[in-house]
């Protein structure tokens, strides 16, 4: 299989390159794609180094997949000439997400809605991935209402330049800021940029994809998102209230039983999810189960996943696995 890498040379890019490489991925040729600036550079996978090509180049070559993370205005553009040239592009970015004509995938949930159609498949953004794998089995037995989510969202996130503003900031050394205030000592309740409603956008990611993947719009969702001075993995505190009520032994069984989930909740001996526990890994993990005694039938849980992997790098390849096992590429 032709597979290409468009932004290769970035943050997610390279977790992708990594995560292929784990997964085994059948790759018969592997066509790594990056901005001009980057041409000519070479990336080595698996041991043999590959000469990083430009877009136009890229989609002259016909790969079966392309698996996006260049920013939204690299997908708008260049995801339709892929498809048109028949390639399924995976997109990272928040592009396609809520386009009615385009599917918004989380392989363990939805990924039976695809078809060898879908030309151009949207990728959730991290946090909404790492919700909706803890969310989705919940709401099948106990039927949600509301949900209240606040996020703790690494610094790598934003991106390089955001890392490399808080180990500036960690080495005492002035540098180009990412962020319109210092993120070491600090926390930003700022995410993504401000939008009429006084949300940002990732407040409205994490409120609206959730329903869409999930195919249900009879529960609400309310955000708020801030960026911590952690260099990777996503935390969130989540207050979900239930039509019907719950047995928490249950809900840990649930959680435990689901695919991509591991419940790490032993407070005897301090153990619940922490990005430092979660770094490298593909899981989302889940702990501080506990009822919230302020209201029926409402749960409070913590939520942690590694935010370049499950969030991104590795959910954008399990659909291509899918879509490979499926023969629908």
């Amino acid at each position: 299989m032709k597979v290409a890498v468009v932004g290769a040379t970035g943050m997610v890019g390279e977790v992708m390159l990594k995560v292929l490489a784990e997964r085994n991925f059948p790759i018969t040729e592997l066509i790594p794609v990056a901005s001009e600036r980057s041409v000519g550079k070479t990336i080595t996978y698996k041991g043999t180094d590959y000469s990083v090509v430009g877009l136009e180049t890229a989609v002259s070559m016909k790969p079966e997949i392309a698996l996006f993370s260049a920013g939204g205005d690299t997908s708008v553009e260049w995801a339709p000439k892929f498809a048109e040239a028949g390639t399924t592009v995976v997109d990272n970015s928040s592009a396609w997400r809520m386009d009615p004509t385009k599917k918004l995938v989380v392989p363990e949930i939805n990924a039976n809605v695809l078809t060898k159609e879908d030309k151009i498949i949207a990728n959730p953004n991290c946090s909404t991935i790492q919700l909706v794998m803890a969310l989705n089995p919940l709401h099948e037995k106990y039927n949600m209402k509301r949900v209240v989510v606040s996020t703790y969202q690494s610094v790598s996130g934003t991106g390089v330049k955001a890392v490399r503003q808080l180990e500036n900031e960690i080495a005492g050394v002035e540098g180009e800021m990412a962020y319109p205030y210092p993120i070491g000592r600090n926390a930003l309740p700022h995410c993504d940029v401000f939008l009429d409603n006084g949300y940002t956008k990732e407040e409205m990611k994490l409120a609206r994809e959730p329903q869409k993947i999930m195919g249900d719009r009879t529960f609400s969702i309310s955000a708020t998102a801030v960026r911590i001075p952690t260099a990777g993995g996503h935390s969130e505190s989540v207050n979900v209230e239930f039509e019907n009520d719950f047995d928490l032994a249950d809900v840990r069984q649930l959680l435990s039983s689901t695919p991509g989930v591991i419940v790490q909740d032993d407070l005897e001996n301090n153990s619940y999810p922490m990005p430092i526990y979660a770094h490298d890994k593909d899981e989302v993990f889940v702990g501080r189960i506990r009822r919230d005694e302020t209201q029926p039938n409402t749960l409070n849980m913590w939520i942690v996943a590694d935010n370049l992997r499950k969030g991104a790098a590795t959910n954008t390849i399990q659909i291509a696995e899918y879509l490979v096992e499926n023969n629908l590429v």
